[in-house]
């Protein structure tokens, strides 16, 4: 296991740009080649700051008091386990959203997956997918913070280090300080894909059934399923998947769909794909890439990871707390891209020429401005303009202060 006794505190960034940040970092993991390009960026992130300044905006952000998100297996067994109490403190306070339209949630966690179930065609249309998702676990984490008490911010999966032992890793060993482990042996047909045969389906893992292990291991999902991947689980009393379903958490921690979101992949996504568009298709495996073995996209082969009930569906997926690594990763790679040219990319909006995309459901008419769209969480957060959420250096009127190491 490469575990965290090794951990020094590194500069991560002097060097390359010139600011001394000091964070904990495992150094089982050297940096990869999408942590290298971060590196690199800097000196852009901090050149656009100093612009948003000049002009009066970013209020008060800077480099200096920005929130770090950190990647999992980076942080101290303390800083793991106090992330831990806060989740499972989130699982425990009352929900809010109202009974007669969510009879299901049995808690404030619970809140966050009805959310994304009832929104789900205005969180997954191109126009939103991005800047929705940014909002989404910012108001994760905030809860997090405001509700439980925790001190840190939100972690993320590095998908690369997860590529050859997964079971293996701090994030999944199943130990005290980990998101607990694979669901026992429950064999299903896989995870069907848009693409011709043979990749019409990710291969099923050695998962699939419920967690035995772990903080999580006696954790009730209880919303759901609505668009599930494996067997056996019984159905909603509701057809909207919004009744009381409680049942165990379950997983397939699956290698063969995190293999196609490997550091090549990013990199390639990052910095091949200048326009949003472009950016936008690669990140769902649009169009598939000849002769590639793991067409999947990164948004799919990182979802896809945490299979299982409700992790694998799509609707419901929320319901693993694991979801929130995963779209902090996609946050942190879509942040990227756009510091690689901010004037160009911190307004571009998906979805503005081409029609259709990752859209399961209804999506709101855009208005005449599509900066001027209003993200709406429900319950969950006020609604915002979509602008306010595209630059997470001092967006939501200077809230948004955060960076990921």
């Amino acid at each position: 296991m490469k575990g965290i006794q090794g951990v020094v505190q590194l500069s991560l960034l002097v060097g390359a740009w010139g600011w001394d940040y000091k964070t904990t970092r495992n150094p089982a993991f050297p940096l990869d080649i999408v942590d290298k390009l971060q590196d690199e960026t800097m000196p852009k992130v901090q050149a656009w700051l100093d612009k948003q300044h000049k002009a009066g905006k970013a209020k008060n952000c800077t480099l200096e008091n920005a929130a770090v998100r950190q990647e999992w297996s980076d942080m101290t067994v303390e800083a793991r386990q106090e992330y831990i109490r806060a989740v499972l403190c989130l699982q425990k306070k009352p929900p809010r959203a109202p009974k007669d339209k969510v009879p299901g949630s049995l808690s404030r966690f619970d809140d966050f997956v009805a959310t994304h179930m009832t929104q789900a065609g205005d969180l997954h249309g191109p126009t939103n997918l991005f800047a929705a998702h940014r909002y989404f676990i910012y108001a994760y984490e905030k809860a997090l913070r405001e509700e439980c008490g925790y001190t840190g911010y939100q972690p993320y999966m590095n998908y690369d280090r997860y590529i050859a032992d997964p079971l293996s890793s701090l994030l999944f060993d199943g130990s005290p300080a980990s998101m607990s482990g694979n669901g026992e042996l429950a064999p299903y047909n896989g995870i069907p894909q848009p693409f011709p045969r043979p990749y019409d389906r990710i291969p099923a893992d050695q998962g699939g059934g419920c967690v035995t292990t772990g903080p999580f291991k006696d954790m009730v999902v209880s919303l759901g399923p609505k668009g599930s991947v494996v067997r056996d689980i019984p159905a909603n009393p509701q057809r909207d998947g919004l009744g009381s379903n409680p049942r165990c958490l379950r997983r397939d921690v699956n290698r063969f769909s995190v293999a196609g979101a490997r550091a090549n992949y990013t990199h390639h996504l990052i910095t091949q794909h200048n326009d949003i568009d472009s950016f936008y298709n690669r990140y769902l495996g649009q169009p598939q890439l000849k002769n590639d073995p793991n067409p999947w996209g990164l948004h799919n082969s990182g979802h896809y990871l945490i299979g299982g009930d409700p992790g694998g569906d799509f609707y419901c997926s929320p319901g693993d707390p694991l979801f929130y690594f995963h779209h902090g990763m996609l946050d942190r790679i879509w942040w990227i891209w756009q510091m690689n040219d901010p004037e160009t990319r911190i307004n571009a909006v998906p979805g503005q020429t081409m029609p259709g995309g990752h859209n399961h459901g209804r999506q709101t008419t855009k208005p005449k401005n599509v900066l001027d769209s209003i993200i709406d969480l429900g319950w969950t957060a006020p609604g915002v303009r979509l602008e306010e959420m595209n630059d997470q250096l001092g967006g939501y009127g200077g809230e948004m202060c955060y960076i990921y190491v």
